[in-house]
């Protein structure tokens, strides 16, 4: 079996001579191992027919054995620099066209490539490197049902130790804490807790100098990896009390939240959830704080295809998974966002999220 053959079709497909992979969720999904992304390029080509070949850093050249690479590998160092190692590469391997991964593929990696290979024309192939990503495998959906099974653990844990006086920091680090403490062999992203008018800023970050009080909404949205898959949880709950105006908007976002089960099947497309989910936004009489779209896919990477935006024509089909988050945001006052990480089945849908979503006091 050639575990290139996906990305081999993709250069027939676009009529490019290679795939260039670099170090990130499409290499990872590939090899089953990653390497971090600094000042030193490591790319592999893959070629539509024959043999793929890589370019190293000497440095890595031991973890890179691990991944049992069948083709020529071109190291280099940092006393000597990488240009010669890409001319060798260009000449083992001469291109005219290539695809790449236009939203990780750094600036200098391509330049460098440009470089080697005088008149290359390099491609976005972005949608179809990571389009292989779309449909998750049983075993990535035990990955990931487990990143998410962690997280409302330490979610748990979390709320069992907020108490009013505590600043967003504090209890950022408690969250930190148990989704470690929980199994998380990392966390998805820097988490937001936010409180008060805080949590009215969809990405916040988490205040040193606020001190939570009674009355305020506290947000938050986070997750843990486990298996090189991204939980991505939000639940907003309200500390000692909850008013008339935040139990009305908590109750908008829960249904609207609802409505995106409900319609959620194979056949509908992205537009059709975001549009079921909006439209009860929109019906509310707090249409003026909607801010964000429904969701986004989720893997190995915490934002990534499909996108649950209107105007995306994208029809769900068994295996995908994205998060439906619907959310009202008053600036200066308070936001609450719901969010569950939905699995696309051939019967309908899963949501992986079971944390409870009735609104939270917490006294």
């Amino acid at each position: 079996m050639d575990r290139y053959a996906e990305h081999r079709q993709i250069a027939r497909t676009l009529g490019v001579d290679a795939v260039a992979l670099v170090p990130g969720p499409n290499f990872a999904r590939l090899f089953h191992q990653d390497f971090h992304s600094h000042e030193r390029p490591l790319v592999v080509l893959i070629p539509a027919e024959g043999a793929p070949a890589a370019l190293v850093p000497n440095l890595e050249l031991r973890s890179f054995d691990l991944l049992k690479f069948e083709g020529e590998v071109f190291d280099w160092r940092d006393q000597t620099g990488y240009s010669d190692a890409f001319a060798a590469l260009a000449r083992h391997m001469p291109l005219r066209s290539v695809a790449v991964e236009g939203q990780v593929m750094r600036v200098f990696v391509h330049h460098a490539m440009a470089l080697a290979w005088p008149g290359l024309k390099i491609v976005d192939a972005e949608r179809q490197i990571s389009g292989l990503r779309l449909h998750k495998s049983a075993e990535e959906v035990a990955a990931l049902q487990e990143a998410i099974n962690l997280s409302e653990r330490a979610l748990q844990r979390t709320l069992d130790q907020v108490r009013l006086g505590q600043t967003e920091k504090d209890i950022e680090r408690i969250l930190t804490l148990a989704l470690f403490a929980e199994g998380a062999e990392e966390q998805s992203f820097g988490p937001i807790v936010a409180a008060g008018d805080n949590s009215a800023r969809p990405h916040a970050h988490a205040r040193a100098d606020y001190a939570v009080k009674a009355g305020d909404a506290l947000l938050l949205d986070f997750g843990g990896k486990w298996g090189g898959f991204c939980a991505d949880i939000t639940r907003t709950v309200f500390l000692d009390h909850a008013s008339d105006e935040a139990q009305a908007v908590y109750d908008t976002v829960l249904r609207a939240n609802l409505a995106g089960h409900a319609v959620t099947r194979p056949g509908v497309t992205a537009h059709d959830i975001d549009d079921a989910v909006i439209s009860v936004l929109e019906a509310s009489p707090f249409a003026d704080r909607i801010r964000t779209k429904t969701g986004h896919g989720l893997g190995r990477d915490v934002h990534e295809a499909p996108y649950i935006m209107r105007g995306n024509p994208q029809v769900m089909e068994p295996g995908m998974v994205f998060t439906n988050e619907p959310g009202l945001y008053k600036i200066g006052a308070f936001g609450v966002r719901i969010e569950d990480d939905m699995l696309v089945t051939a019967e309908g849908s899963l949501s992986l999220t079971r944390f409870p979503k009735d609104l939270i006091i917490l006294r």
